[in-house]
């Protein structure tokens, strides 16, 4: 919890500095989301989505900084040999953006801190069969948070549109640190894991 605080309250802190501009405002959108990283299995992506809310404060000039707290589900489906199923992280996440805008455009970029409050797992994954043979359980629901690390930090960056009180975006995620926790999964010791997320939304922003 820590590594969401601080990033979040200096960016709190510019924003209601003396004199600032601000705006406030609530974003949501789609996440098309997967997990890169593990040896002998193909990762591809899956669907979710986010909500949000936005603080804008203006720096100098065009330039301002945008912190955010999000609900985002990520994850994504993983297949193997042995494996195929889905996961979804549960993520209460703080981008903290510099923004730059000329006119309606904007480009923003900076640091993403995640918290893993969640995870779930979906699919089939296969244990010992009899006579040489293969046999698959269902993993339907099955909790696997404990698998996964609690925190996540990432790279954020995007573009869009400011149309009045309405933002339309994109933006890419790409987590920066191991995020899985399991050890000899699949018989592959500790496979690495990183987050890598396209998000599109629309906002609404209101202030100054």
């Amino acid at each position: 919890m820590k590594l969401l605080a601080f990033p979040l309250a200096a960016a709190l802190a510019v924003t209601f500095a003396p004199k600032a501009q601000a705006q406030f405002g609530v974003k949501a959108g789609i996440n098309a989301a997967e997990m890169r990283g593990r040896d002998g299995e193909s990762s591809s992506y899956k669907t979710y989505y986010h909500v949000g809310l936005i603080f804008q404060g203006k720096i100098a000039g065009p330039l301002s900084i945008q912190p955010e707290i999000q609900y985002s589900q990520q994850g994504g489906n993983l297949k193997g040999a042995f494996t195929d199923y889905d996961t979804k992280l549960h993520y209460f996440s703080v981008p903290v953006l510099l923004k730059l805008t000329l006119g309606p455009v904007f480009v923003e970029a900076g640091p993403q801190f995640g918290l893993l409050v969640d995870a779930t797992r979906n699919g089939q994954v296969e244990i010992s069969g009899t006579n040489g043979s293969a046999a698959y359980a269902n993993v339907d629901g099955q909790n696997v948070k404990d698998q996964y690390k609690k925190t996540d930090l990432s790279v954020a960056g995007g573009v869009g549109l400011k149309l009045g009180s309405l933002t339309v975006g994109g933006r890419l995620v790409a987590g920066l640190n191991d995020i899985n926790d399991a050890r000899n999964l699949t018989g592959i010791n500790d496979p690495k894991l990183q987050n890598r997320v396209f998000q599109a939304y629309v906002g609404l922003q209101f202030g100054k």
